[in-house]
């Protein structure tokens, strides 16, 4: 399918069912929120000021998406930092560019906003995976550290 009209652009309420479906490329098998729990996330995650889910869209599908939150802070002279979350490539559009744009125009709402920085973590240890974010300028440069939390039965 070709992506000569691809649409680069911040999420809308009504991508919202298309953006669930497409996170199952990123996570297979992953629980899916209802509509309604769906729509009261992106409500609060929109009140982050700078904060925005970038998708690209080609012939009505959404093909690529990521997260870019806007983080106040009290260091670097008040000056915020962004934080990319939830890069994802539908896996029939992968190698073609289209998730580096929506990475860069998510980099590019953070300078706007006034980010010093931007940082992204992955999990993956895919030669892929780290060549995709250093080739979109990107550098491997600090050590992430997580905990999650323990599901209670």
């Amino acid at each position: 399918m070709s992506t000569a009209n691809l649409d680069i652009r911040e999420a809308t309420h009504r991508d919202l069912p298309a953006l669930i479906e497409l996170y199952q490329h990123l996570v297979e098998g992953d629980e899916q929120p209802s509509l309604e729990m769906a729509e009261d996330v992106f409500e609060r995650f929109k009140a982050y000021e700078g904060s925005a889910i970038v998708v690209a869209e080609t012939a009505g599908i959404l093909v690529a998406s990521c997260a870019i939150v806007v983080v106040p802070n009290l260091t670097r002279g008040a000056k915020p930092y962004g934080l990319i979350e939830n890069v994802v490539t539908h896996r029939d559009f992968r190698k073609r560019g289209i998730g580096k744009r929506v990475l860069l125009q998510a980099v590019e709402l953070a300078w706007a906003a006034g980010c010093y920085k931007v940082m992204l973590m992955t999990g993956s240890k895919e030669r892929d995976v780290l060549n995709f974010y250093l080739g979109a300028g990107f550098e491997q440069s600090k050590t992430g550290f997580q905990m999650r939390r323990v599901a209670v039965r």
